[in-house]
């Protein structure tokens, strides 16, 4: 795989220049279930800066994570932020418990979660807002120009879709102009690799989750760590990957790649 310095960064939204090697902070939550704050506190703090400190420029984050907990986590542990850094969440999924999901992509819903994100990031102006599920009660499209109003507000700067196809990736398309699709994609599950394609032909990130196959509610990865990561950053130049962890030691592995 080409390591020049072309080939590791993406420009998310042809604007914001990122390594391609960031970091998913999903796993500094409480346990099960991605619920309530993370147990070690100023341990994850020192984790997330020293993931700064080895070059990460770009944490994936959601406010279904706590819910809200990993927000908070974040901004406690690197506000104010690194000039470069980019912090992107997602909203349109909610948790009232461990395995409780609520789905909501409704305007109101997402402009309340928006504010929410601002408050917890302590920012003005959210990076990447990422529309976490399309909610099967709101068209796409609605939910899309919910989150552009909000960008022509100066409260979004990109918007990113997750958990998506195609069809409601083009259907976003014809609202507003979309930054990244976050879809699992791992070198064991390939069933998104033409939608890798397809957003790399458009200048899209493609955020894959569960880059080692791990259980999006459990601890443990199913695949090689470097196999596993050099295979995404090697599959297309707009894959942006998002290993998480909670080990210092394995977190520098990650950033060796």
């Amino acid at each position: 795989m080409a390591s020049d310095d072309t080939s590791r960064t993406f420009a998310l939204g042809g604007e914001l220049p990122i390594n391609r090697i960031g970091y998913g902070a999903m796993r500094l939550t409480g346990q099960p279930g991605n619920f309530g704050p993370y147990a070690n506190r100023e341990g994850g703090k020192a984790l997330l800066r020293h993931a700064v400190e080895l070059g990460v420029n770009f944490i994936d984050t959601a406010r279904s994570y706590g819910p809200g907990w990993n927000e908070r986590l974040i901004a406690e542990a690197l506000h104010p932020y690194a000039d470069g850094l980019v912090i992107a969440t997602k909203g349109g999924v909610d948790k009232r418990g461990p395995s409780e999901i609520v789905v909501d992509g409704s305007p109101a819903v997402l402009r309340s979660q928006v504010e929410d994100a601002l408050t917890a990031l302590r920012i003005e102006r959210i990076d990447l807002f990422q529309l976490h599920r399309v909610d099967p009660a709101v068209p796409v499209e609605e939910s899309v120009a919910a989150l552009d109003q909000l960008r022509h507000e100066g409260k979004i700067r990109l918007i990113g879709l997750s958990n998506v196809d195609q069809d409601m990736l083009d259907r976003a398309l014809t609202v507003a102009p979309i930054a990244s699709v976050q879809n699992r994609l791992n070198r064991a599950e390939r069933g998104d690799e033409a939608l890798v394609d397809y957003t790399a032909e458009r200048g899209i990130a493609f955020i894959p989750y569960g880059p080692l196959g791990a259980h999006p509610m459990q601890q443990g990865a199913a695949l090689p760590a470097q196999d596993a990561l050099e295979w995404l950053l090697a599959r297309s130049p707009n894959t942006v990957v998002i290993p998480g962890t909670t080990s210092a030691k394995h977190l520098a592995e990650n950033m060796r790649i």
